[in-house]
């Protein structure tokens, strides 16, 4: 793990519980795309609103990204790098885009927690992200559904 920050808060989690000790080190992430909403997502899974999140299968396929799995960790910086907690994948869901509906948005608590908000701001993000690739979202694209806990934190 480079991130210095990351490396000592999984330290701290893993002096607090050795059970899991012979744990692969976690991937280390920010939410979002930009600095604002990074820093807004990663202080909302702090205070336990934030449970979930949505990914593009499109785009995590043509990253060459692994799909998350339950059970794995996550080390959730802000968007300067700055360790805040670590989390753990509880499910991961497959929905087509059209599919998503009210509770997954009240699970991601952002905005107004509304699935009119949700589509709009992921949308927007599925926008910028699959651009890089030349390619745009569709109604009837993947979204991987990932919900989480929060285990830990200073």
């Amino acid at each position: 793990m480079e991130n210095a920050s990351a490396r000592n808060l999984w330290g701290d989690f893993l002096d607090a519980h050795l059970e899991f000790a012979s744990e692969d080190a976690p991937k280390v992430i920010h939410f979002c795309d930009n600095e604002k909403d990074a820093n807004t997502c990663v202080d909302l899974v702090c205070k336990d609103v934030k449970r979930a999140t949505s990914h593009s299968l499109l785009a995590m396929q043509l990253r060459k990204e692994e799909l998350p799995k339950i059970g794995d960790f996550t080390v959730v910086t802000d968007w300067s790098g700055k360790a805040k907690c670590i989390i753990r994948t509880t499910s991961v869901k497959l929905v087509p885009y059209f599919a998503v509906h009210s509770e997954h948005a009240r699970l991601e608590g952002e905005g107004d927690k509304s699935i009119e908000h949700w589509k709009k701001t992921h949308w927007d993000y599925y926008t910028r992200e699959l651009s890089e690739f030349n390619r745009t979202p569709l109604e009837s694209m993947i979204v991987v559904f990932e919900r989480f806990e929060k285990i830990f934190q200073r």
